[in-house]
């Protein structure tokens, strides 16, 4: 075997091994859900057994399992939203002004943990009687997609040829003019790979959810817990709760991924 074929080979059994270490506890959930809690707790594992549909049928049988759904939907569409209509024109603004400090500012947000930012927002939201309302679940997921969003979108408008712009601006277009009608048209792919991606950060939010909502707010991450007794578990409900939860934010994933691979190498490629 040549040199470049082993190189080959080795890059292909690397990769696959990574992959394989990455959806392993997605299929180990998967395959818990189909399981009895006798199998779930079988030692060893067991591998070969009769499927079940009774946590499924435990878990679409529970009505306010279906409105902490609808619940996680309306919040992660609202951050989502809010994140792209402010961080689009912030993206701008940072791309072609070169306003590095508000952007370390904005990275900074980003990379400090939830929680330093989770009792002033508690205090904030109690203050204004805000707390158990969809107004501050979605005002404090905004730490999450904005950031994201105003750096992700950086790379796809620097994409853009300047000239471009200036040319519509030569011509009467105003700053409003040129982000509506040649930035977002020319960044659609951007756009949405940068929704997909706030949108399950969004989602999967727990930390917040568990201190922001109240029983009628409460979104799926928190919700799982009510699966989770003193005593006992229900490892299977939970298991089937937890791929519902995983399920959609997946679907769209895959459905959207060659826009998400093609804003991404978009983003990647300036000057």
């Amino acid at each position: 075997m040549s040199p470049q074929r082993r190189r080959r080979l080795g890059f292909a059994v690397a990769g696959w091994t990574v992959t394989f270490l990455l959806i392993a506890p997605f299929l180990w959930m998967v395959l818990g859900s189909f399981k009895t809690t006798v199998d779930f707790l079988a030692f060893p594992p067991v591998f070969v057994f009769t499927p079940t549909l009774d946590n499924y049928r435990q878990v679409l049988a529970d009505n306010s399992f279906l409105h902490y759904t609808l619940n996680s939907t309306i919040v992660a569409t609202g951050a989502t939203a809010l994140g792209l209509l402010l961080g689009i024109p912030a993206a701008y603004a940072l791309a072609r002004w070169r306003r590095t400090g508000i952007g370390v500012v904005l990275l900074l947000a980003r990379m400090a943990p939830g929680i330093a930012f989770l009792i002033p927002l508690f205090v904030m939201f109690l203050e204004l009687q805000l707390v158990g309302s969809y107004v501050s679940l979605i005002a404090s997921h905004l730490i999450f997609t904005l950031p994201l969003t105003v750096w992700m979108m950086i790379g796809f408008i620097e994409a853009v040829p300047i000239e471009i712009e200036k040319a519509a601006l030569i011509d009467g277009c105003s700053l409003v003019g040129v982000l509506l009608r040649i930035i977002v048209p020319l960044t659609a792919q951007g756009i949405a790979a940068t929704g997909i991606l706030a949108f399950i950060a969004s989602w999967n939010n727990f930390l917040f959810a568990l201190v922001l909502a109240n029983e009628k707010t409460k979104t799926l991450p928190v919700a799982v817990l009510g699966y989770i007794g003193y005593n006992s578990i229900q490892w299977g409900t939970l298991m089937a709760a937890a791929t519902f939860i995983t399920l959609p934010v997946l679907v769209l994933a895959l459905c959207v991924q060659r826009y998400i691979v093609r804003g991404l190498v978009a983003g990647a490629v300036t000057g």
